[in-house]
C-alpha cells in the first residue's frame, strides 16, 4: 500500500476523542457548503490537517468568509454556522 507524501498531519484525535483526518474533508469541488462540511474545514485548520492558505486555496474561499466561519465555530460550535440561525447569533 502507498501513501500519498502531504504536507502537515495526516489525522489528529480531536478533544471529544474522535479521529480526524484528510480523508474526512469535503472534496474541493465543494459548491454547496453546509453547516457540517463547513466546520470539518474549520476543524482541519485549527487542527494542523490543513493550513489556512491550503483550505482557502483549495475551497476557493475569501480570508473573510474563512474567517467568519471560524469565530462563528468558536463561539457558537458548529451550530453557528447555520444558515438558518446566522441572524440570531450575530445579534448576539
Amino acid at each position: 500500500m502507498f501513501l500519498k507524501k502531504v504536507e502537515g498531519l495526516r489525522q489528529v484525535t480531536l478533544p471529544d476523542g474522535s479521529i480526524l483526518s484528510r480523508a474526512d474533508l469535503p472534496p474541493a469541488t465543494t459548491r454547496r457548503w453546509v453547516a457540517s462540511r463547513k466546520a470539518v474545514v474549520v476543524k482541519a485548520v485549527l487542527h494542523g490537517i490543513l493550513s489556512e492558505a491550503e483550505a482557502l486555496e483549495r475551497y476557493a474561499l475569501s480570508e473573510e468568509e474563512f474567517k467568519l466561519w471560524r469565530e462563528a465555530v468558536e463561539k457558537h460550535g458548529e451550530k453557528g454556522l447555520r444558515v438558518t440561525s446566522l441572524q440570531k447569533y450575530r445579534q448576539l
